[in-house]
């Protein structure tokens, strides 16, 4: 079978060697596309493989009709929002991410992003400490729980709600769990976000959920910017002039929440989460090594589009 990665943003050199190994190793045949800068490379290079890996590059419909042979994709990362699952499906191609390989590094940068926060952007203004703080964890998984770990580290106070209602698996990490995400929000010094992009939570943190953050609360987002509202956060912040957003995905309305909101919002140049060359490497040997078992044992396990 013949195993090609397309990064328009490439993988660590040694992730690259890392998985041409795997693939090698198991009887297939490796192919690497990177630094593409035309979306009509990586319609080329697709039409004879069997197999994808890719990170945020998008793989819509008229790439999987370019590759009438390819049988599955892995998204090395957690979310899988830039695959076209729909037209997969309809195709028979299996689609899988590799859930937890960036979850560490997504979760040490919400504590980066609050230091930066809490001690003003390091100006050499006095700031705060978040020993004592509480912070809510909305949305339970990986990324979720490698917060709740750090943050119990730092002293805080850890709550979370889980949109799938695990709360013996919450409990089980010393956390206490909310039964509603309202009640997280209103309770909570500091809301960290970590809903994947889905028809249900796009724009699900809007104005409804966010009038009930704590004065002087803390909104941090490491997820997608597909679920906030901007418009009903920034009209409400405009309003609220005690909260913060920090953000590591800039948003459409970027300008405009530099405009109106000053220090109490950040968001990096580009996204930053996964970017560690750990997540890197993690990530792209996870999705060699599911593609290899899936050619060998038929292994679904970690399908999205079931």
């Amino acid at each position: 079978m013949k195993i090609l990665i397309a990064t328009e943003k490439p993988f660590a050199k040694v992730a690259v060697n890392g998985i041409r190994k795997i693939i090698e190793e198991a009887g297939h045949e490796f192919a690497l596309l990177e630094h593409y800068t035309e979306k009509s490379q990586l319609l080329q290079a697709v039409a004879d493989v069997h197999a994808l890996i890719v990170r945020s590059d998008i793989i819509d419909a008229e790439v999987f009709a370019a590759a009438p042979h390819l049988q599955i994709v892995v998204r090395a990362g957690a979310g899988y929002d830039n695959i076209d699952l729909a037209t997969a499906t309809a195709r028979n191609v299996v689609v899988m991410n590799t859930p937890g390989q960036n979850a560490n590094a997504v979760a040490e940068l919400v504590f980066g992003l609050l230091l930066y926060n809490a001690r003003k952007h390091f100006d050499g203004k006095s700031g705060y400490e978040l020993k004592g703080k509480h912070i809510g964890i909305l949305a339970y998984g990986n990324v979720g729980k490698n917060v709740a770990r750090i943050a119990k580290g730092m002293g805080m106070e850890v709550s979370a709600y889980d949109f799938f209602n695990r709360i013996e698996l919450i409990e089980a990490d010393g956390v206490y769990a909310h039964h509603n995400r309202y009640d997280l929000v209103a309770k909570c010094d500091i809301v960290s976000l970590h809903i994947p992009a889905t028809p249900e939570t796009v724009k699900s943190v809007n104005r409804e959920m966010l009038e009930l953050m704590k004065p002087g609360a803390i909104l941090v987002n490491t997820a997608r910017k597909e679920i906030i509202d901007e418009p009903e956060l920034l009209a409400l912040f405009k309003e609220r002039t005690d909260l913060t957003y920090i953000t590591d995905i800039r948003p459409d309305l970027h300008d405009q929440f530099v405009e109106a909101l000053g220090d109490r919002y950040f968001a990096p140049p580009k996204k930053m989460g996964a970017q560690t060359a750990e997540a890197n490497i993690n990530a792209g040997l996870a999705a060699a090594r599911q593609i290899t078992a899936f050619f060998a044992t038929g292994c679904t396990t970690f399908q999205v589009n079931k």
